[in-house]
């Protein structure tokens, strides 16, 4: 083989690895939230199905009390500032045997595998550091709503049913007088989850 073809093979390989490395870069970016650096829904759906097949797993979705209100009162800047912290504070919460994703606006969920059955109390943990005030910001804080639910209590349920009973308990959490996380309750889910959450939004 000359040298000109050697070195238009080269060329070539080369043009070839940054196409790669270029579409490997888009696909990445596609798949994190960009405010958050979290995983997108349809990203986070694939992991959390995955992580479903161990009956320990917990599903957990949360929800920034207030947010309408933080963004009127200190700007967008802040509210993005707020989900920044709760999402960084959410995911090291979770661990890194867990996925968390934004599901869009001001909330989030998460699924991780609880080996020692303190999911609760973990919770409660996690939503004491959720509260407090954004390290950049002391003004911005608020309190998050917290509903989960452990997939072995519900063991013919796939993730968007898992979904929908964490949701029902972090609207009640957030309905009561009585800070804290709230667990899904057994047996049949109530009304319409998309209902509620419509009015949960006017409300917030």
């Amino acid at each position: 083989m000359s040298t000109l073809a050697a070195l238009l093979l080269a060329v070539a390989a080369f043009g070839w690895a940054v196409h790669a490395w270029w579409l490997h870069r888009r696909l990445t970016t596609a798949r994190h939230d960009p405010l958050t650096g979290l995983w997108t829904r349809d990203a986070f759906t694939r992991r959390a199905r995955r992580l479903l097949r161990d009956p320990r797993a917990v599903v957990v979705l949360a929800d920034v009390d207030h947010f309408k209100q933080i963004n009127d009162t200190h700007g967008h800047a802040a509210g993005d500032a707020l989900l920044a912290a709760v999402a960084a504070r959410l995911a090291h919460g979770t661990g890194p045997g867990g996925v968390v994703g934004r599901l869009g606006g001001d909330e989030f969920a998460a699924v991780l595998i609880d080996r020692d059955g303190t999911a609760a109390d973990r919770f409660h943990t996690l939503a004491r550091i959720l509260a407090r005030p954004v390290d950049t910001a002391p003004d911005v804080h608020t309190t998050v709503s917290l509903g989960w639910v452990r997939a072995g209590d519900h063991p013919g349920d796939e993730l968007s049913a898992l979904l929908r009973r964490a949701d029902e308990a972090m609207y009640a959490a957030k309905r009561s007088s009585q800070s804290g996380p709230r667990r899904a309750r057994l047996g049949k889910m109530l009304g319409s989850v998309a209902g509620r959450r419509h009015g949960r939004r006017g409300a917030a």
